[in-house]
């Protein structure tokens, strides 16, 4: 499948990566324009994939194309190539922008669908939350689902979801880098040297995550087996609990929701 990227930002490149990585795709079978040209250039080349001038070129060249540009541009880039993309699979990483928006912009009958990527898809391990209202037909989606599952788990959910799971899986690596960050100043306040305390934290954090998704057990059960009566991570939990550690999570996703 040749894959169109019109804008070529950061998540556009980490899709990309991620597919490039997995051998989804070949670099000669991606096609991508953003508005600045020597910069698109120069990151086409760098994973040796096709730049074109115009969204146009991508479009044609393509037989799914990613609108990846901000959502306030998405109009103003896709209204003019309406017409080729009536022909192809479209499928938006724009935030805030679901089915009914698309279908406000783009040609009658055109086959979309609206999701919400995470920057993990760069390396294979990522989530990308996709509307489960949308036009594509059975085989489109099965070819979509079949592309994309190679880099991150895909999961379907009810517009009125779309959002905050979209906040969840998209916020949340900025909330987990700041856990590790702090899990490591402590370390290397007791004398774990930076790099190590870094590379154990990260570790950690992705091998719970696995654990977690491989059992299926509930978070506060995971908690209960590493307790140990009057131990030390019982001891750590308590300190987190004073630190309003949870309600300080749950006020990030208010925030994140404009709760």
């Amino acid at each position: 499948m040749k894959i169109g990227f019109i804008g070529f930002g950061n998540m556009a490149q980490a899709l990309a990566d991620g597919l490039l990585l997995k051998k989804a795709v070949r670099p000669e079978e991606i096609y991508v324009c953003a508005k600045h040209w020597e910069k698109l250039a120069a990151n086409a080349a760098v994973r040796g994939v096709n730049p074109c001038r115009t969204a146009a070129e991508a479009a044609e060249k393509s037989d799914m194309v990613v609108a990846a540009v901000k959502p306030y541009l998405v109009s103003e880039v896709l209204e003019p190539i309406k017409g080729i993309l009536r022909d192809r699979i479209v499928v938006s990483v724009a935030a805030g922008m679901p089915y009914d928006s698309y279908e406000e912009i783009l040609a009658p009958g055109t086959h979309h669908i609206s999701t919400v990527p995470n920057t993990p898809v760069s390396i294979g391990e990522g989530i990308i939350v996709c509307e489960q209202k949308n036009s594509l037909t059975e085989e489109e989606y099965s070819r979509f689902e079949e592309l994309f599952s190679r880099i991150a788990v895909v999961v379907a959910v009810q517009t009125s979801q779309l959002g905050v799971a979209g906040n969840l899986s998209g916020c949340g690596p900025a909330f987990a880098a700041m856990f590790i960050e702090a899990l490591s100043d402590g370390a290397v306040k007791h004398g774990l040297p930076r790099e190590l305390s870094y590379r154990l934290a990260s570790q950690m954090m992705a091998g719970t995550g696995k654990m977690q998704q491989a059992l299926g057990t509930h978070p506060g059960a995971m908690k209960d087996a590493v307790c140990s009566p009057g131990g030390l991570t019982i001891k750590g939990v308590a300190a987190l609990e004073r630190g309003g550690f949870r309600g300080a999570v749950i006020s990030a996703m208010d925030a994140v929701e404009g709760d």
